[in-house]
């Protein structure tokens, strides 16, 4: 057989081949990813890391993302549980391709839920939603829509505002769209250990025109301190007059206060106002899908001439990003809330969760309040959902990971849930050592 070589001219390897000799039948000698850097790694990956290292018995993991039951374990709603396995016997549920924009009774009911069913812009036929790879997926693909939509016909490219803190994937997500520039509003205040809103309001009112500001409306990841009604109605003042677009974050509806209306209400006095928006939805927590990552872009337009274009053009970038989503879970969601009473069991089963993470929070401020621990506790009980920021600077949050292996956010919050019987005494202690050591 005739072997023919050549040479291209780029240095050898680290192995000592000499880089670029190519064979018709070996090919090149170098990797085309020589040349990757290894990424740093999340600081939730990092802290799991370190956890997962630690031999101590009474180590405690507070920074999970999953709500948790008594015994430490992932919830699952019996509900749920049960449509799952009669959904996936079902013979008349035939194998097939779904559409691009999701399972059409899932995204309205979906829409439907966070609306409201006499929402005014339903009404009027200008709202759809998106099913979307959880709630990621409905970010990424507002991102998308905004980059080539938003009021321009050249590229838009931000800003973007995100509160501080935030969960740490908002920004990754909205650069991976090709938005990079980020900038934060001041939400979290450590040393009140609630929300600032006059600090808050001065960093939008100098946000450009046509910025885009994130925001929760309810169970506000990492700190659980939400937003009242009197603050939003101040916040959408100040987003309308200043030509602001909201695009809201809706991850654990229901599962916040226990009122789905409650928990919804700051997307729907938007939409009530006139507002566009985006909304991303997710029903990883309140249904306890977290391997089928059933999330809803929900798009509230203007008018309804728009809808069918901009309907289009969603549909275009799913194509391109994941072609189609998952049905399993959507069919669980979608048959939950059309269902009247499958609705009120599943609100029952939620509102139980809600009592025992607000019943949690409840014993930790008595208890840290019986060991003296310095400062007062009330944020714990006033904040809602799963999780809560503690108020823990830095230097005391390594403390509790180094000297009492328990571990939390760097920012001093934690997954409420992950606190039972067993360990809610070792951490209420050992809190209290981080305030009063001397680290």
């Amino acid at each position: 057989m005739c072997r023919i070589w050549f040479r291209m001219s780029q240095p050898s390897d680290s192995t000592g081949a000499k880089g670029g000799e190519q064979s018709a039948e070996g090919g090149s000698h170098v990797s085309v990813f020589l040349n990757t850097h290894t990424a740093a790694l999340n600081p939730e990956t990092k802290l799991f890391s370190a956890f997962t290292a630690d031999t101590h018995t009474s180590k405690v993991y507070l920074a999970g993302r999953e709500c948790l039951n008594e015994e430490g374990q992932t919830f699952v709603l019996p509900l749920v549980g049960k449509l799952k396995k009669q959904i996936s016997a079902d013979p008349t549920l035939c194998p097939e391709y779904p559409s691009s924009l999701g399972l059409a009774e899932f995204t309205k009911r979906a829409t439907e839920f966070a609306l409201g069913k006499n929402s005014l812009a339903l009404m009027e036929n200008r709202v759809f939603g998106i099913q979307t790879i959880g709630c990621t997926g409905a970010v990424r693909l507002g991102a998308e829509l905004l980059k080539h939509w938003y009021n321009t016909r050249a590229a838009w490219c931000g800003p973007v505002y995100l509160s501080s803190p935030c969960d740490d994937s908002l920004a990754s997500i909205f650069e991976a769209a090709g938005i990079q520039d980020i900038h934060y509003y001041f939400y979290w205040d450590a040393k009140q250990r609630d929300v600032c809103v006059e600090k808050l309001l001065a960093d939008l009112e100098q946000a450009p025109e046509q910025s885009v500001v994130v925001l929760s409306a309810s169970a506000h990841c990492p700190t659980g301190a939400d937003l009242s009604e009197q603050h939003w109605a101040l916040i959408i003042q100040l987003m309308m007059r200043r030509r602001l677009f909201p695009f809201i974050l809706l991850p654990v509806q229901g599962l916040c206060c226990g009122d789905l209306q409650r928990d919804a209400w700051p997307v729907q006095h938007c939409a009530s106002q006139g507002m566009e928006l985006l909304c991303a939805q997710s029903f990883s927590h309140c249904f306890g899908l977290y391997g089928d990552g059933v999330g809803n872009l929900l798009c509230v337009l203007k008018q309804s001439s728009l809808l069918s274009a901009v309907q289009s053009q969603a549909d275009r970038l799913v194509r391109a990003l994941w072609a189609r989503p998952s049905v399993g879970g959507a069919r669980v969601v979608a048959t939950v809330l059309s269902n009247p009473a499958y609705l009120t069991k599943w609100q029952e089963e939620v509102k139980h969760i809600v009592e025992r993470c607000m019943l949690i929070r409840e014993r930790l401020r008595e208890r840290l309040r019986l060991l003296g621990s310095p400062g007062c506790w009330d944020h714990l009980i006033k904040q809602r959902g799963l999780y809560c920021c503690t108020g823990l600077n830095g230097q005391q949050v390594e403390f509790l990971s180094k000297r009492r292996h328990v571990y939390l956010l760097p920012n001093g919050c934690l997954n409420v849930s992950a606190i039972n019987s067993s360990n809610l005494d070792y951490i209420a202690e050992s809190i209290h050592l981080a305030l009063t050591s001397a680290l």
